[in-house]
């Protein structure tokens, strides 16, 4: 269906993020890179739940996006890391709402008065563990 409705609707932004971010892999591979550049097997780690051809083929979607960039550093053995571009970084305000409203509404049994943690944005994506 949200395909058909952004076909539809070519020029609404909203719909068009939606695309480009809007599943849990790609929020939450987001996610843990905004708090800093990872090396791949680092992001497995921390990005629990997503194996790794999946991470792969999130990570390669991303940069074809210019959300995420991929730097081979020069090293001995060389190594990847992969950061944020600026583009990326501009989605931590939409993750950090994301996660705020995931606390208010899909948590279960919190406590309505607590005010929401400051954990990590993950804690709003359904089916990976932290």
């Amino acid at each position: 269906m949200l395909a058909r409705v952004t076909r539809n609707h070519p020029a609404c932004p909203a719909m068009e993020s939606i695309t480009k971010v809007g599943n849990e892999l790609r929020l939450g591979v987001i996610s843990v890179l905004l708090d800093r550049p990872m090396r791949y097997n680092e992001l497995l780690r921390a990005a629990a739940g997503i194996d790794s051809r999946s991470l792969s083929r999130v990570l390669t979607y991303l940069g074809s996006e210019k959300i995420v960039e991929r730097v081979v550093l020069d090293t001995r053995p060389f190594m990847v890391q992969y950061s944020l571009t600026e583009k990326g970084k501009q989605l931590k305000p939409v993750v950090e709402s994301l996660r705020i409203w995931g606390e208010r509404w899909l948590v279960p049994q919190r406590d309505v008065e607590k005010e929401p943690t400051t954990s990590t944005p993950l804690a709003v994506i359904p089916r990976m563990k932290r």
